[in-house]
């Protein structure tokens, strides 16, 4: 099984929410947000993520064109 890399994975977190326990553990913030019918904030560009609306409909709008 793969280790994970927290420390690693933090230097490419673009989340602005503290305190948040899921910070570079990537599978449990995915789980987390997808639980609730999210995504995580690396799915949205730095200005939008920090609205903390991280709903699917908030990411369809950004990215539609």
């Amino acid at each position: 099984m793969a280790e994970c890399k927290i420390e690693k994975n933090k230097e490419m977190c673009n989340c602005t929410y503290e305190p948040c326990a899921r910070k570079g553990m990537c599978c449990e913030c995915l789980h987390y947000h997808r639980k609730n019918g999210q995504l995580p904030a690396c799915y949205f560009p730095n200005d939008i993520e920090k609205s903390f609306d991280r709903s699917i409909e908030n990411f369809i709008k950004t990215y539609k064109a």
